[in-house]
């Protein structure tokens, strides 16, 4: 049985070389610009409402391969979406179904399938998590099954016809030094917002020292955290090159979806390994000021529609790991 780290691109158990790979196949023109959507199903829908989406699974082997699609439990934890072991019901995944269930797919081709959300009239309101996995179940020796299968996301809103909208803040930064000897930066991320959160971001560190100004970075954060509503997680920031201690002015700019902000605080790393008390974040605001954040703002939140288009792709993508995305 595969446990809840199952990479989302896996080799299968047959013995072939090669990996198997699914992806979303097509987005809501309205959410065209949103790098979420490109790799998930997100919608925010009415009760008795019922959505489409078709996903395809690309063999990359030299053997024919059997696969199984179907629905999954999923939940956000410690930052992650972390994908339900073996077939588990939740909510969502019992509103969902595959137009197909199981499908051939010859070396070097790919299958289709449709992923259909029936949302029940009484649904209540609120967000929802669930997976889609294409699974290849092989042998690995004795009484052990192992179940190789890769996956795409579900962040499914039921609301009223005015969807939540996502926000978060930067609460506090905290300078570090790994085992290493090498800077780290964990930034405080809230999701003060009503949908789930994907972060992804980068770190500048600037200095003035005898009048000079010394810029570091952009450094990318670690990508891999999920926040639903309400949670609080550190967004890790590596920074891969060798600096003083400071102190140093640190702009962070984090992203989830079309939503993006920077913050500001003033750090300094610890002379050894270890952490240095956490600091207040600040907000940059379109105009350059900083403002202390006491409280969620707004943003404006994409409505999904019913139209769907295929995504335009010149190289296959890699899809991220389901559970550490």
């Amino acid at each position: 049985m595969a446990d809840a780290s199952t990479p989302l691109r896996s080799a299968p158990d047959n013995g072939a070389p090669g990996t198997f790979s699914l992806r979303l196949y097509e987005v809501p023109i309205d959410l065209a610009s949103d790098p979420r959507a490109q790799v998930s199903i997100i919608d925010d829908v009415k009760p008795g409402t019922t959505i489409k989406r078709r996903v395809v699974a690309t063999n990359d082997t030299d053997s024919l391969l059997r696969l199984a699609f179907y629905p999954d439990a999923a939940t956000i934890a410690n930052g992650s979406f972390i994908g339900a072991t073996g077939r588990a019901q939740s909510e969502l995944s019992t509103w969902t179904t595959m137009s197909d269930g199981t499908l051939e797919i010859p070396p070097g081709g790919t299958a289709f399938d449709t992923v259909t959300v029936a949302v029940p009239a009484d649904a209540a309101p609120g967000e929802r998590y669930a997976a889609i996995w294409a699974a290849d179940t092989g042998s690995g020796g004795g009484n052990v099954t192992r179940v190789n299968r890769v996956g795409v996301r579900i962040y499914l809103s039921v609301s009223s016809g005015n969807p939540p909208e996502p926000d978060f803040t930067v609460d506090t930064v905290t300078a570090q030094r790994d085992p290493q000897d090498r800077p780290v930066v964990a930034a405080m991320v809230h999701n003060t917002g009503g949908r789930a959160l994907d972060m992804s971001g980068t770190l500048t560190l600037s200095t003035v020292t005898g009048g000079l100004r010394s810029v570091a970075g952009p450094y990318l954060a670690r990508l891999g955290t999920t926040l639903a509503p309400g949670q609080s997680e550190p967004v890790t920031i590596s920074v891969t090159d060798r600096l003083a201690d400071g102190p140093w002015d640190a702009t962070i700019e984090l992203k989830s979806g079309l939503l993006d902000k920077t913050y500001q605080a003033r750090i300094t790393f610890p002379h050894s390994p270890g952490s240095l008390p956490p600091v207040a974040a600040h907000q940059k605001t379109a105009g350059g000021h900083l403002m202390l954040i006491v409280g969620g703002g707004l943003t404006a939140a994409a409505v999904l529609g019913a139209t769907t288009y295929p995504i335009a792709r010149t190289r296959r993508r890699r899809i991220k790991n389901l559970n550490r995305l």
